[in-house]
């Protein structure tokens, strides 16, 4: 049996919480909230060890991992905190707002040979699993274009008050909507290596952004797009879709299904004919000892469970959590770089176009990740690959 802790007790940590309670591997232990309400009650109804403070309860505790569900701008002192503790690690999304902290973290949990996980579960989904198998046999050859998009009815009015809705703690459409679909594009396809034609606007919100919009280029050439509204009344639910082009097909993804069109068969394809393919969630999911919202939460949690009982590596680590704060902080760059100006037809200007509006095409057309005004080290230090 594993020890286990819990840091934050909101919506995502009382999952945790239900779902490390039933592992049949895992014996929850402690918990750590602000609320004296909830410490109350766990302790009263499920006799864990409460605190309302993280350090005291990670040095009173012998624990083999901690899971951390607090806002986001407070995981990198947590997680550092564990790790130097030598406990492993599973945070929720979207782990460090600053892609710094976030490889820094990654360098230090592989340095002490810890497991580190983050919750970005859409890489439990069968459906998308599914895809990724297919994109790495090369069943529709090599990909040229890829769309991701996200909609939900988060924020359908003005409001606020919640941590989710300020700038400063990492709220907003961009950390929350976009990051995993951003995730779940480096899943399946590769971290882009540049972005532009970037929309970042507010439609209810006062402080954050409600919709993003933006675009990729990849290092095989291939191009991308990223479509996501958290104020989308149409959606009953946060919903993500795939869609993915290539030389000899092409992919339809979402938590449904996944539809595969296929202009020619070559070799064996598990059962993939050439034209339209369609394989359901329900045949392609495992079952999971306990459900709570999904399938994919129960599935990553013991995933991870099982990385370290092994020392395997997760399918979701820091590193590649960093590189989704990497793109969300490039997009959000790239959105405040100036716009070319489309002048009213008669005012002089060729083609309506206001030249001296327009800025250089190497900083809004290509705006590269690590961009020119980095160092060949710097460079070095923010890459995730090194170590891979």
């Amino acid at each position: 049996m594993l020890n286990a802790g819990i840091i934050g007790l909101g919506k995502m940590g009382l999952s945790h919480q239900s779902i490390l309670n039933t592992h049949p591997d895992v014996q929850l232990k402690s918990v750590c909230d602000t609320s004296q309400y909830v410490l109350d009650v766990l302790s009263k109804y499920t006799g864990v060890s409460v605190y309302k403070d993280y350090r005291e309860m990670l040095d009173r505790e012998s624990l083999d991992f901690v899971v951390i569900a607090t806002p986001s701008r407070y995981h990198p002192e947590i997680v550092s905190a564990a790790l130097l503790r030598d406990i492993h690690v599973f945070c929720e999304k979207p782990f460090a707002l600053d892609p710094e902290d976030g490889f820094r973290l990654a360098d230090l949990a592989e340095q002490r040979g810890l497991v580190n996980q983050v919750g970005y579960h859409y890489r439990y989904v069968a459906t998308f699993n599914e895809a990724k198998r297919l994109l790495d046999a090369k069943l529709i050859g090599d990909v040229h274009h890829f769309r991701v998009e996200a909609f939900g009815p988060v924020v359908l009015r003005p409001k606020g008050g919640t941590w989710r809705s300020q700038k400063s703690e990492g709220g907003g459409c961009l950390y929350d909507y976009s990051c995993h679909a951003i995730d779940l594009m480096d899943y399946l396809v590769g971290r882009p290596v540049s972005v532009a034609g970037t929309v970042i606007q507010s439609v209810f919100s006062s402080d954050v952004d409600d919709e993003i919009y933006a675009t990729f280029r990849f290092a095989n050439g291939a191009s991308g797009q990223l479509a996501t509204n958290w104020s989308d009344p149409s959606f009953r639910k946060m919903s993500i879709k795939v869609s993915i082009w290539g030389t000899n097909g092409r992919i339809d993804a979402d938590r449904q299904e996944i539809q595969v069109y296929l202009r020619s068969v070559n070799g064996p394809t598990d059962g993939y004919n050439s034209g339209w393919n369609v394989r359901y969630t329900t045949h392609l999911t495992k079952p999971v000892w306990f459900y709570v919202r999904g399938e994919e939460y129960s599935a990553q949690v013991d995933h991870f469970v099982q990385c370290v009982k092994t020392r395997s590596i997760p399918l979701s680590t820091f590193r590649t959590a960093s590189d989704a704060s990497l793109v969300a902080m490039k997009i959000r760059e790239c959105a405040a770089q100036p716009q070319t100006v489309v002048a009213r037809v008669g005012d002089g200007s060729p083609h309506g176009i206001s030249l001296s509006a327009r800025p250089t095409r190497s900083r809004s057309f290509f705006h590269f990740l690590f961009g020119r005004g980095r160092s060949e080290g710097d460079a070095r230090r923010l890459s995730p690959y090194k170590n891979r």
